[in-house]
């Protein structure tokens, strides 16, 4: 049987993992819950971030300035790539998904060019580096940081959607975007607004996630089934659905990985189908009116 100390850190890896999925996966059912488009470039700009947060840590050695460069340079290509290309095909989701998974590839291409193929660490920041000693167990500081910021950043995500009047219009573009449209809310600019918010979310889990999964050619088919998944488990569009979908993902892949290694991709799906056949809308999502 495993050890407490082994099953302590197996949960504390879990819940650094669904951190990181749900900077990638809140983005990702943002964007699916009020464009309708599975935006399958959405693990590119994850590893996009990965490799500029590296980048500019080499440099300036912040985290922080890593986090807000990628963020900010995410934002304009998540904003450019919907008013260029995603706008350009609505109405066609197939040419859409196309579209995106095109994208994935050639941003893949641009890393592997610029970056080379070995994975390059991103070294974890001095103040995070000692760890945390609890009842004489030791814990990571910075996997503890990343569940922070994970929940600093739901609890921002949560205050904007329900407390604001743009997240009033994003729930009202979600709901029923035709009657929003009538109603004088601008839709156009809230497209373009939520595509640059996940992208910027995926750049600045990308960042984050770096220090303990390094940036690597491949991290963004690592990294978008997972959010997929997530999504279909959580329910599409709902912040909640994705905050809890993040973490029972997160503490299936890890536990799966670590007890049942060849089975741990058998364990992942299993929930999504169960959910898929049960509640075909997710655990949190709506049924529309």
């Amino acid at each position: 049987m495993p050890s407490t100390q082994f099953m302590v850190l197996q949960a504390l890896n879990s819940l650094s993992l669904g951190a990181v999925l749900f900077l990638l996966s809140s983005g990702f059912s943002l964007i699916f819950g009020l464009i309708r488009t599975a935006n399958l470039s959405h693990g590119a700009f994850f590893m996009l971030g990965a490799y500029l947060g590296v980048m500019v840590f080499s440099r300036v050695a912040s985290l922080w300035l890593a986090v807000l460069a990628a963020g900010v340079a995410l934002g304009v290509l998540g904003a450019l790539v919907e008013r260029f290309l995603i706008r350009r095909l609505a109405g066609n989701a197939l040419n859409q998904v196309l579209a995106t998974l095109g994208l994935s590839f050639i941003i893949a291409d641009a890393c592997l060019l610029l970056w080379g193929g070995d994975p390059i660490p991103l070294a974890t920041p001095e103040l995070l580096r000692k760890p945390l000693v609890v009842f004489g167990m030791a814990f990571p500081a910075y996997r503890l940081f990343l569940l922070g910021v994970a929940a600093a950043i739901a609890l921002a995500l949560h205050l904007m959607i329900d407390r604001t009047r743009l997240g009033a219009m994003i729930r009202a573009g979600v709901d029923d975007m035709p009657m929003a449209r009538a109603v004088g809310v601008p839709v156009s600019r809230l497209l373009t607004l939520v595509f640059s918010l996940g992208a910027a979310l995926a750049g600045i889990g990308g960042v984050l996630g770096a220090p303990i999964l390094s940036a690597y050619p491949g991290m963004d088919a690592d990294m978008l089934p997972l959010a997929l998944i997530v999504v279909i488990l959580g329910g599409v569009g709902s912040l909640l659905g994705a905050f809890v979908g993040s973490f029972v993902i997160g503490a299936i892949y890890t536990f799966g990985t670590a007890l049942l290694p060849d089975l741990a991709y058998v364990i992942l799906f299993l929930p999504m189908i169960l959910v898929i056949a049960f509640r075909p809308r997710g655990l949190f999502g709506r049924i529309a009116a």
